[in-house]
């Protein structure tokens, strides 16, 4: 174990930071284990009236014995929601992800234990209830909770709290949706601030372990079955030349991912804005849910835009609903429900929802082209796949996210330059017309940027004899004098003198270039030592850990400083520079 920076502040060596991170796989695992269960005893008591932890929600769920009082069901749980959330742990409303971002890059990485009770139970009750929302952003945000919650009791450094809450964040859905390799990706695209071999490791052990847990309760089966997998005559392969058709999927994706973005948060600005308390707007918002799915009952044999939609997406890619205007109606009625569940105050995600939407859109797109051009073979259940992958990019930005998810949730590798292109265009579309993202965009409202491009810093790899301010002599302290009125600013740190007290360096100052003893401000007494051969990132870090000012540069391979061999000094500002001109490159 390193020497902790301060005494609250500590840094743990990487391989028992790593076994953090198999401990917070393990327990994220158990607790999508228990919030699976958890839904499906909710739902089952309140749509069957059973008690029973057993529910496949890729199949669809048989009407209820309520009949037209399944409408209510939803208000029920949405009643309880509400006081959970407003009294416990109102962060745990919504979608959860945008409230674990926020905490990365505003808190410190620091979560409330409540969180993970609070939101299990909530998210439980909305989706278990018919709240169309998905069960991947309450894990995530459970997951990154248990790993903040962790490092906050081993009082750790910032970027190590902030490292299990990614963690937390990739064993979340890793269990979820049994998908390790798109977890990985979610959490370095849209959790770590900084991708290296320090943060990269425990992701990836944690996400393993909450995978290994999760498979463990829910078998290896990917999440969806595909048509292929049974009828390899049913699914024909999207050959390379409809590549511009997939394009212009994942354009028409891109449009829909603005839509729902757009829609979503005029949505919450509705339901916040109306004139009554908490509770009555949720009953409202959620009274027209049961509304909504009973009317699906009634029109298609399925409830099909209740919970997170999963038996819908079953059916579009097993090849039962193929006609046009029905998998439009079913993502114009997806739309409606799921901006309807978060605006009214639902707890629950938007990446099973995308998925329904990137299902419909695409399955209707590839039917009607196959009306019309019927000689081309296409398939709607492929285009249903592609759009599946390019509505989640285009809705989170996240795209090896999307393309790794869609093969891993599906086992179909036959689509896979379809689905990149789709994925590329979608985001593209998305981001010309939006900027921020469907995590990003609450996040922005506050506020609260949230970065969305990752920069590879080539000042890093730079010497440090490359940034240092030169020595221009050595002084006593004594001998020191105030700089001369007028001296500018950008050039208080031009050069440094070397302070000598009793034949030792006391530390260094900034001066006059022109004269050794003008000092051009405060002698920095706290100072580390370089070689001029060491790169900058090393240097970087060891001031930081160690709280110093400035570093000083030394000649040889002593790494003694001593008056006659310190040749330069890093000071912050001289980083500060460096930085600058690498953006400029």
């Amino acid at each position: 174990m390193k020497p902790a920076a301060t005494a609250d502040n500590r840094e743990l060596d990487l391989v028992v930071l790593s076994l953090l991170a198999v401990l917070v796989g393990c327990v994220t695992g158990v607790g999508a284990m228990a919030l699976r269960y958890l839904i499906s005893l909710v739902h089952n008591v309140l749509f069957l009236g059973e008690f029973s932890f057993f529910y496949d929600a890729n199949l669809p769920t048989p009407p209820s014995p309520l009949g037209p009082l399944v409408i209510l069901v939803p208000v029920i749980g949405g009643a309880v929601v509400v006081f959970l959330v407003s009294r416990f742990a109102p962060e745990a409303r919504g979608h959860g992800v945008p409230e674990v971002m926020d905490a990365i890059y505003y808190k410190g990485g620091r979560i409330r234990p409540a969180v993970v009770v609070v939101k299990s139970v909530a998210s439980a009750l909305s989706i278990g209830s018919g709240a169309s929302v998905g069960r991947e952003g309450p894990i995530i945000q459970i997951g990154s909770a248990i790993g903040s919650v962790l490092g906050q009791v081993f009082r750790l450094r910032t970027w190590q709290i902030i490292t299990l809450v990614a963690a937390g964040a990739g064993a979340g859905i890793a269990a979820t949706f049994n998908t390790p390799l798109g977890a990985v990706m979610f959490a370095v695209e849209l959790m770590l601030p900084e991708l290296s071999a320090r943060t990269f490791l425990p992701v990836v052990l944690a996400t393993g372990t909450a995978t290994y847990v999760g498979r463990l309760a829910f078998g290896i089966e990917p999440a969806f079955l595909v048509v292929s997998q049974v009828r390899p005559d049913v699914l024909t392969p999207v050959a390379l030349d409809t590549l511009p058709i997939s394009g212009l999927l994942g354009v028409l994706c891109g449009v829909g991912a603005m839509v729902f973005v757009r829609t979503l948060h005029r949505v919450e600005d509705l339901f916040d804005a109306m004139p009554f308390n908490a509770y009555v707007r949720n009953a409202i918002g959620m009274l027209a849910i049961g509304v909504l799915m009973y009317a699906m009952l009634l029109g298609t044999g399925s409830y099909q835009t209740a919970g997170v939609g999963y038996a819908t997406i079953q059916s579009i890619l097993s090849g039962e609903y193929a006609l046009p205007w029905l998998l439009l109606l079913l993502f114009a009625a997806k739309l409606f429900a799921t901006t309807v569940s978060l605006g009214a105050g639902a707890s629950g995600g938007i990446f099973s929802p995308s998925l329904f939407l990137g299902a419909t859109l695409g399955g209707a797109f590839g039917a009607i082209l196959d009306a019309i051009w019927p000689g081309l073979a296409l398939s709607p259940i492929a285009f249903a796949l592609i759009g599946m992958g390019a509505m989640v990019g285009g809705a989170t930005g996240a795209a090896m996210t999307a393309i790794l998810m869609i093969f891993e949730m599906t086992g179909d590798y036959g689509i896979t330059v379809s689905v990149i292109v789709a994925v590329a265009c979608a985001i593209g579309t998305r981001r010309a017309l939006l900027y921020e993202n469907i995590y990003t965009m609450k996040l922005a409202r506050r506020g609260h940027h949230i970065p969305k491009d990752r920069h590879m810093h080539m000042f890093q790899i730079r010497h440090a004899s490359d940034v240092m301010r030169p020595v221009v002599g050595a002084v006593e302290r004594g001998a020191l004098r105030p700089a001369a009125t007028g001296l500018r600013s950008d050039d208080d740190a031009a050069a440094y003198s070397v302070v000598v007290e009793n034949g030792r360096i006391d530390g260094v100052v900034p001066v006059d270039p022109d004269d050794p003893h003008c000092a051009a401000g405060p002698v920095i007494g706290r100072f580390g030592v370089a070689r001029e051969g060491d790169f900058l990132q090393g240097l970087m870090e060891r001031m930081a850990r160690r709280g110093h000012k400035a570093t000083l540069v030394v000649r040889g391979g002593s790494g003694v400083p001593r008056p006659d061999n310190v040749v330069g000094v890093v000071g912050r500002e001289g980083i500060a520079d460096a930085i600058i001109d690498d953006y400029g490159r």
